[in-house]
């Protein structure tokens, strides 16, 4: 059975974190992943910034971070797997968004799909849609479509 932790840093937890985590476990199950402990942490772009610069060494804001951690633990007679965390800043989501003219909620699920992958072990070069992981990653949205986080398409 998989698990979803859902953190914030430098902002209120939204009120459809909950359905995230769900979509999360969705993407999981897409994927025929088993046993994982993911944590996904949503934060403004100040906190995303920091860990851009820290870790990228880019003094900016980012859609999305993931940090691949990669380990297995017992955990009361059972075996789980920590794959890392992905962080997401809310306020560059919401740029994109009405950059790509699509809703928060349609970037919001490729975001969270993108860093599963990311923490699956997949990497792109490029943004190119003929890279691997991302033509799995639309494929697995299109196979969510109907699955909304934030209430459904605005």
């Amino acid at each position: 059975m998989n698990n979803i932790a859902i953190n914030v840093q430098d902002i209120n937890l939204p009120p459809w974190s909950g359905d995230a985590a769900k979509f999360a476990l969705k993407v999981l199950g897409e994927i025929k992943r088993d046993n994982w402990e993911l944590s996904i942490l949503f934060c403004g772009d100040k906190t995303i910034t920091e860990l851009n610069s820290k870790y990228r060494n880019k003094p900016e804001p980012t859609d999305i971070l993931s940090f691949n951690l990669g380990e297995t633990v017992q955990n009361g007679g059972k075996t789980a797997y920590l794959p890392g965390d992905i962080v997401i800043s809310l306020e560059t989501l919401s740029e994109n968004a009405k950059h790509f003219k699509i809703s928060e909620d349609e970037e919001l699920r490729r975001l969270i799909i993108h860093g599963i992958l990311h923490l699956d072990g997949m990497k792109h070069e490029t943004i190119d849609s003929k890279e691997p992981m991302l033509i799995l990653q639309e494929d697995i949205f299109s196979r969510l479509k109907n699955q909304h986080i934030m209430g459904g398409e605005k």
